[in-house]
């Protein structure tokens, strides 16, 4: 599901651990078969509606309505049932053998996917205090390392921090989260998670004698530092892994001793924890999909307690950041779909005995329904406004002066582009640093001088075997069921473009959900693919965040089938303008996107040769309305809840397990991470295990199941790279583009 909120599956640290433990251990004993594995039948009536003593919903069905599930069984939240491991063995070794004639492809793909990696390499070092901190890669080694060096000293040495290569020795998978360096420099904070499950502990590392103490077991990954190094925070997950309960520990105390500043009661939320770019507040910020709400500490006031900025309000989402004299908000407030920007005086809300007045919040520009407003970064004589507008990433530079509030938007060199953050650790700076990037130009980390007005690219990322000049892309537009036009971005090699008519290879992705867009960037790992002649198309479908809020909003809830409709009308109007046929288009996508992926075939099967659905979100009907299953009642606010009789009906018509038909599917690679606490691994199994008993071609779906990964695959960078090297082989093979 979504990247950073969606299902899963909710395991104890030590009972995760045990889990992990038990199925590494064991050996792959599967014969390896050209007859696909077979799930046993062993059907289960599901309920749908009000089920006595647990949680449905605020308006459940009644009388309770039932669905019969044949492999609801597969579903082990402790992943050591060994009938169900050995049955995910089977399918690896199924999937292995089915694609042996690829082996040297996917060799060849890996090493050209490393040729476009330069593998030893070094980030632009930002300021903070009186270092320089940056990353670096070593050729050979998967995992960064954390460096700094002396700010004033241009020949001063280089001091390792961190080597998460070291970290990860004997770890099947390694996940660093947060970094974090104190107020004084003395200490680095990080989490690191070895499970995959996304749960993680922090650790502290002393910089001036290296010694290492695990301090916190068992939290969301986020860490910040108080006002000095004596205290940080953090966040600990429930027994569903939702982000509920933010904790004040002091270092040098056990984590029996720490503080509990707030606990998230409504399972509908989760929390967030950040530090203001001024450095003066501490924030925790409430957030359902729909409806937010930020209570704020002021560090420097040791009698402080947390004040609620603005209570919260159903449909009502705001962000908050601190500026000079005033907090700077991000709302939706008042009907305003895109959101806009206000601000309210600090004092109007510290040491006030309640949140301040709506009237006391003022607009700071004018309400824009063509422009997205999405956040705000703070310095000290200025700020930086992030947004959308025109399908694209923008900036704007921001201020106040005597004549009021002003703003001017950062020009950029390409039409089609996509803006990044990058390191802004100073809020006295006079300069902003972001990335830009675009279908055709590798990363940059640009900085933007306000003083002097001029940006500059600090360093583009390096891109061996890679010309620009021999690629181009453009934005086209279909049109959906209800005239709505949709952008496609495509990417193709020019000198292998067909004349105009005359159709090629193509290769559709999309996603649709959680007002996430998918940016035209750039991505080397699409370029086997653009060598070989295929073009790479992006669909900005409804559901996605391309357009802003209401390009959202039009596809969620009882409009959901949209961003379905959406990716179909993508795909007839590049068979429909000749530029591919279904015989040559393949498509893609990933978690929720994977949904779109099922909903799509199930519908229109007949417009692709070959899909990939990543870690597929396709078990709509029984995640969602079963509340013990981590993150599902969050979810409500994203899909509506099947437990109410409005959304069981609307849901059940796109689910892809329940609407699997008796049909001819195009070929289908699906992949899934036994820890994945997004899309547990049941998921894509059973959905495979359906696919396969209903559909009435000999084409072939294959599961890929990484029995050491989570929902984000590989944290191994060259692993990474060899899992999509068997992708592409597999998309390439489906193109007939292997020599």
């Amino acid at each position: 599901m979504q990247a950073n909120s969606g299902v899963g599956l909710g395991l104890t640290v030590g009972f995760a651990s045990l889990a992990i433990n038990y199925i590494r251990r064991r050996a792959l004993t599967s014969t390896v078969t050209l007859t696909p594995p077979v799930l046993p039948k062993r059907p289960k009536m599901v309920p749908f509606g009000k089920v006595p003593g647990e949680n449905r919903g605020e308006q459940p069905m009644e009388p309770i309505v039932y669905l019969e599930d044949p492999y609801y069984y597969v579903r082990d939240d402790s992943r050591t049932n060994e009938e169900i491991l050995d049955h995910l063995r089977a399918e690896n070794a199924y999937t292995k053998a089915a694609l042996s004639h690829l082996e040297k492809p996917q060799d060849d793909l890996y090493k050209e996917l490393l040729g476009h990696v330069q593998e030893t390499d070094q980030m632009v070092p930002y300021p903070h205090g009186d270092y320089l901190y940056y990353t670096r890669t070593e050729e050979g080694k998967a995992y960064r390392i954390h460096c700094r060096k002396p700010r004033h000293d241009a020949n001063g040495a280089e001091e390792i921090l961190l080597d998460v290569n070291q970290l990860a020795e004997g770890q099947a998978h390694c996940d660093l989260d947060s970094v974090e360096p104190s107020p004084d420099h003395k200490f680095l904070a990080y989490s690191v998670d070895f499970t995959a499950y996304e749960t993680y502990d922090i650790y502290i590392k002393d910089l001036t004698t290296s010694a290492v103490t695990k301090i916190i077991q068992g939290c969301d990954g986020s860490i910040v530092w108080g006002a000095d190094a004596s205290t940080l925070f953090y966040v600990t997950q429930d027994g569903a892994h939702r982000s509920h309960k933010v904790w004040k520990h002091t270092l040098g105390t056990p984590q029996a001793s720490d503080m509990a500043l707030f606990t998230e009661v409504d399972e509908m939320f989760s929390v967030g924890a950040y530090k203001t770019t001024s450095g003066r507040f501490f924030a925790i910020a409430s957030m359902s999909k729909v409806t937010s709400e930020i209570r704020v500490l002021d560090l420097r006031d040791p009698a402080a307690t947390l004040t609620v900025v603005a209570p919260r309000v159903q449909g009502v989402k705001y962000t908050l950041q601190h500026w000079d004299k005033h907090f700077l908000i991000t709302t939706n407030r008042d009907g305003d779909v895109n959101f806009k920007l206000m601000s309210v005086p600090v004092d109007a809300v510290i040491g006030t005995a309640s949140a301040a007045a709506a009237a006391a919040w003022t607009l700071v520009f004018p309400y824009d329904s063509n422009v997205k407003v999405a956040f705000v970064i703070p310095f000290k004589t200025f700020f930086v406004l992030g947004g959308r507008q025109h399908g694209l990433t923008q900036r704007w530079i921001c201020g106040r002066n005597d004549d009021g509030w002003h703003k001017t938007q950062l020009a950029m060199p390409e039409p089609m582009y996509s803006l990044g953050v990058a390191t802004n650790a100073e809020y006295d700076a006079m300069a902003y640093r972001f990335t830009y990037s675009s279908l055709t130009t590798p990363v940059q980390t640009v900085e933007y001088n306000v003083a002097t007005k001029q940006t500059a690219v600090l360093k583009e990322t390096p891109v061996p075997h890679y010309d620009r000049t021999l690629y181009d892309c453009e934005r086209i537009e279909a049109t959906a069921t209800d005239g709505t036009a949709i952008p496609i971005s495509i990417i193709y090699r020019k000198d292998h473009k067909t004349p105009t008519g005359v159709p090629q290879a193509l290769h559709l992705y999309g996603y649709g959900s959680y007002e996430a867009s998918i940016e035209p960037n750039f991505r080397t790992t699409i370029l086997p693919l653009l060598d070989r002649g295929v073009i790479y198309a992006i669909a900005h479908i409804r559901g996605g965040g391309e357009n802003g809020r209401t390009w959202y909003e039009s596809a969620k809830y009882l409009t959901k089938m949209n961003t379905f409709t959406d990716f179909i009308a993508c795909a007839e109007h590049l068979v429909a303008s000749k530029m591919t046929t279904p015989a040559q288009m393949t498509c893609e996508g990933r978690s929720a996107g994977g949904l779109l992926m099922g909903a799509v075939l199930n519908r229109r099967p007949d417009l692709f040769t070959a899909a990939i659905a990543g870690v597929p979100f396709v078990d709509v009907m029984n995640t969602i309305s079963d509340a013990t299953i981590p993150l599902t009642t969050g979810e409500w606010a994203e899909w509506g809840n099947p437990n109410e009789l409005q959304f069981f009906a609307y849901m059940l018509q796109y689910s892809p397990y329940e609407n699997v038909k008796a049909q001819a599917y195009p070929n289908m690679l699906v992949t899934g991470g036994l820890f994945d606490p997004r899309v547990p691994y049941w998921e894509p199994t059973k959905w495979v295990a359906r696919l396969r008993d209903m559909k009435t071609d000999d084409n072939q779906v294959l599961l890929k199941m990484d029995l050491d990964a989570g929902h984000f695959s590989a944290s191994d960078r060259y692993h990474f790279l060899k899992e999509k090297a068997v992708e592409l082989a597999f998309l390439l093979d489906q193109h007939h583009l292997l020599q």
